[in-house]
């Protein structure tokens, strides 16, 4: 076989001044101020009502799965939502009662109970989950209708407007006039909305597409308004937001993945309308799907990077249904900056980017050279996945908290935190801005070199070099800390204390050799791994692992060494399979 190379720098990307940081938060904070006055002001809430919408039209599919028994369960009185609850009676309102935790209340405002609901009927000729949901429209009418800066914001408004322009037509059915009339103009102000809500311009596009929904729901001259403008916006920024090879442009292959979803939905729409899509949403679906595909790992899970959890089977499989016989996608995403590595049992995901900058870096993560390794179908190595549906736990998105190097106290990037982040959101800053990539594939393995500037303030930069060893079937690796400018090394001498870490997933176990060195892991299939290695000290440690945003109780092996800042260190270890 002739063996294949690929060798890319990603580009260098500019750095956010910190003035400039600080000057863009105290102009976003005026606008968020003045747009908060406008938007609760009576002529406000007029423009939005006009034109009246004039009944129903498209009815489209969102292929997300559906939970008819959480539907029941909310008919029963109790509302589950985000890890939280509320017992509510068969007629309580949860818009009238404090919800037991932000998360919980985002969930709810966002009418993520809504589908699952309209989904528990009909029986006996009944559709009670439709009547149940116009009952708790109204109740949320009443309270939030006309404005509230949390229940209007864009995080809420953008999947409330996708859910009830789904569920309208199975609401419809069951409402009389007056709640159809109602749900009509709940849309209509939604959509209207979410072309003028700029709390996040980096979801410019997924809000177009959602307004543009909502538009061939409505009919007549009201929703061909919206499907025009949505339209127009969806032309200039689809292209930028999902690369060449459908990657999305915030480096979250989840965020992918939805957007996905919100695009098969707004297709079915636009057919019902007798629109054609565009060629460039076509073009987009096509490519998300295919990187769906290349993140989806050997334990049919999706890799969990840059604020994307490790999205279960059933949902990638509902959002392929569409073309499950497309293509195999390459192991490399250049656009994207990730490579997969394929052996005989082992299957490794690097990240081989620099993580984005500005307002799409919100949820983007400090932990450049990560990896993802499944063996056989057990994801063993993988990182704490945080993403914002942790809430406040923005620690999670350092250096430390993936399976890369961490140097110190330190971070290779944070996140925004005080005022900074209120106005802006939690922007990543100082991270790393140019990394180099070379892939070498052989008839024997895949080698696999990254470089990064990630620790630059230190005076360092992180190279891995990674074997994947086919024959073998093993993975070598060599975390290298290197002097950006040699020193003298007769010269003072200063040691920082660095780690190569690799956090287990929550289903691994890992124990200590008795050489102090070697570590045993184990996956549910109970195949051993050992994890060898040159360092001077080997830890297990507590770590986390955040599931729909919940913790669950992990471990992490962390290999210790020091570094001299002039000289440069390394660690190297290996990954093979136990005998027996």
């Amino acid at each position: 076989m002739v063996a294949k190379r690929l060798a890319r720098g990603m580009p260098r990307l500019p750095a956010v001044p910190r003035g400039g940081v600080l000057t863009r938060a105290i102009g976003a904070n005026l606008k968020t101020h003045v747009e908060r006055e406008w938007f609760g002001s009576p002529p406000h809430r007029l423009l939005l009502s006009l034109p009246k919408p004039r009944g129903l039209a498209a009815h489209p599919h969102d292929p997300r799965p559906i939970d008819a028994e959480h539907g029941k369960k909310i008919l029963a009185g109790v509302m589950t939502l985000s890890g939280g609850a509320l017992r509510l009676g068969e007629t309580g309102d949860p818009f009238d009662t404090p919800s037991p935790t932000r998360r919980f209340a985002l969930a709810l405002h966002r009418f993520d109970w809504l589908p699952d609901l309209a989904a528990a009927g009909p029986q006996d000729g009944k559709n009670d989950g439709a009547r149940r949901a116009l009952r708790l429209l109204d109740d949320w009418r009443r309270v939030f209708g006309a404005w509230n800066a949390f229940s209007w914001s864009g995080e809420c408004l953008e999947r409330r407007v996708f859910h009830l322009a789904c569920a309208a037509r199975a609401l419809a059915a069951e409402g009389s006039d007056a709640e159809v009339a109602d749900l009509t103009l709940d849309l209509a102000r939604g959509a209207r909305q979410l072309f003028k809500a700029s709390d996040a311009p980096e979801r410019g596009l997924e809000r177009a597409v959602v307004a543009t929904i909502a538009g061939c729901v409505l009919a007549g001259p009201p929703g061909d308004r919206l499907i025009d403008k949505g339209l127009k916006i969806i032309a200039t920024q689809i292209d930028r937001v999902v690369l060449g090879d459908g990657g999305h442009a915030s480096r979250s292959p989840e965020a992918g993945l939805e957007l996905l979803f919100d695009l098969l939905t707004l297709d079915d729409a636009l057919g019902q309308r007798g629109r054609p899509s565009p060629e460039a949403v076509s073009r987009a679906i096509d490519r998300l799907a295919s990187a769906t595909r290349f993140f989806t790992l050997a334990d049919g899970h999706l890799a969990a990077f840059h604020g994307g959890e490790a999205v279960p089977g059933a949902r990638i499989a509902a959002a392929l249904a569409h073309d499950d016989a497309g293509p195999r996608p390459p192991n490399s995403a250049a656009h994207a900056g990730y490579e997969k590595m394929q052996g005989g049992s082992l299957q490794v995901m690097a990240d081989t980017g620099p993580p984005p900058i500005g307002p799409l870096s919100r949820a983007a993560c400090a932990q450049p050279a990560a990896l993802e390794i499944v063996c056989n179908k057990d994801r063993l190595i993988t990182s704490c996945g945080w993403s914002p549906e942790a809430g406040g736990a923005q620690a999670f998105r350092l250096s430390d908290a993936a399976s890369t190097v961490s140097v110190g106290d330190g971070s290779a990037g944070r996140p925004l935190s005080g005022f900074r982040a209120q106005a802006l959101g939690p922007w990543l800053v100082d991270g790393a801005t140019a990394v180099q990539v070379t892939r070498h594939d052989a008839d024997n393995g895949v080698w696999l070199d990254i470089s990064h500037d990630g620790w630059r303030r230190l005076g360092l930069t992180h190279a891995r070099r990674l074997f994947l060893d086919i024959a073998h079937d093993e993975l070598r690796g060599e975390d290298s800390l290197l002097p950006l400018i040699p020193g003298d090394p007769a010269g003072p001498r200063r040691y920082l204390p660095f780690a190569v870490r690799f956090h287990l997933h929550p289903d691994a176990r890992a124990s200590i050799a008795r050489d102090g060195k070697s570590v045993l892991i184990r996956g549910p299939s109970n195949v051993g791994w050992w994890l060898r290695n040159d360092a001077v000290d080997v830890e297990i440690a507590a770590s986390a692992h955040f599931d729909h945003g919940q913790a669950r109780k992990a471990g992490q092996i962390v290999l210790k060494s020091q570094v001299r800042p002039e000289i440069g260190a390394k660690i190297r270890w290996k990954l093979t399979r136990a005998e027996g």
